[in-house]
């Protein structure tokens, strides 16, 4: 006699769901920005949306209580149109002469931060304490003492002309435009050339004050490069010049974007910038008015990252690397 014996079905218990290494790491850096987000929300937040809700508003005194009024973009017309200071300066032509000085430092720190880089990767006795000296008027520049800075008398005083006893000031500009022609002058350069040197080179301690952040980045972008690649071409008999333009220089091309971008937004936010200052003396008049000023500000702002980012981001070459 036979048993039909039935075969139940056993199910294999459910395994735990370990997160990926990529989901761990989102999670990690969702709680390293967490005090960012929450002090932005709780915060930043609420200061944004009344500074725009003010922009389009005036206050209106209506029976000794102050009311607001919306007036659309009444504000911003008149920041762009009409309004001029005491000393006859308007909000424009601010802005034109802070768009000029970023056209100016954005070449000039970009490339003395990478040139910087590149000497300092260089393999030399106290290199570390070049890079600490380098990255020392960064410090300097931050919280107080960038307060300290801008009331600095000496330097108020050596800003200005300096008087050789003749009754005549003499500027105290290191070098000057006769100078460097006389230099280039069988280089066949433009003037234009010329004057951006000569202004680069009298600007050399803004220059190097504002390139600290820059060239550790530039330095970390050239200590990630393979030192396999230098061996190859070395092997090749490339030459040093090649080298840099065919290999470092791309390598680096996202630093280039990355410093670039910062450097924009430093530059359009240091508190010795023109337009700020213009916008925190109108402040003590109106604040409303500057509020719609300080938005249009920030509206230029992003549209220049944009496209500097755009334009930049054409050129960049990144390496992959196979999984």
């Amino acid at each position: 006699m036979t048993k039909d014996v039935t075969m139940k079905s056993v199910k294999a218990p459910k395994s735990r769901k370990i997160a990926s290494l990529d989901r761990r790491k989102s999670r990690s850096g969702w709680f390293f920005i967490l005090p960012f987000l929450i002090g932005f929300l709780v915060i930043y937040l609420p200061m944004i949306y009344e500074s725009i809700y003010l922009s389009f508003g005036e206050m209106v005194n209506v029976k000794g209580e102050f009311k607001y009024n919306f007036v659309g973009l009444a504000n911003y017309k008149e920041a762009i149109l009409t309004y001029t200071t005491t000393s006859g300066q308007t909000f424009v032509e601010v802005l034109i002469n802070g768009l000029k000085s970023l056209a100016f430092d954005l070449p000039a720190i970009l490339i003395f931060s990478l040139f910087m880089a590149v000497m300092l990767n260089q393999k030399a006795a106290g290199r570390g304490l070049f890079r600490a000296i380098f990255f020392i008027p960064v410090v300097l520049s931050t919280g107080i003492m960038e307060t300290i800075e801008a009331q600095n008398i000496l330097s108020d005083t050596m800003s200005e002309s300096i008087d050789d006893g003749s009754g005549q000031s003499a500027s105290n500009d290191l070098v000057s435009a006769m100078d460097f022609q006389v230099l280039f002058s069988s280089m066949k350069v433009g003037t234009g050339v010329v004057n951006y040197v000569v202004q680069a080179v009298n600007n050399i301690f803004n220059i190097v004050n504002r390139s600290g952040v820059q060239m550790l980045i530039f330095l970390a972008g050239l200590q990630s490069i393979s030192p396999a690649i230098y061996e190859s071409c070395k092997i090749d008999g490339a030459t040093a010049w090649e080298t840099f333009w065919k290999i470092t220089f791309p390598m680096i091309s996202p630093m280039i974007l990355v410093n670039g971008v910062y450097t924009i937004i430093d530059s359009f936010t240091v508190a010795s910038n023109p337009v700020m200052s213009f916008i925190s003396g109108v402040y003590k008049e109106n604040d409303i008015l500057s509020s719609a000023m300080a938005w249009i500000y920030f509206v230029i702002v992003i549209l220049i990252v944009a496209i500097i980012a755009s334009v930049l981001s054409a050129f960049v070459f990144y390496q992959r690397k196979n999984d």
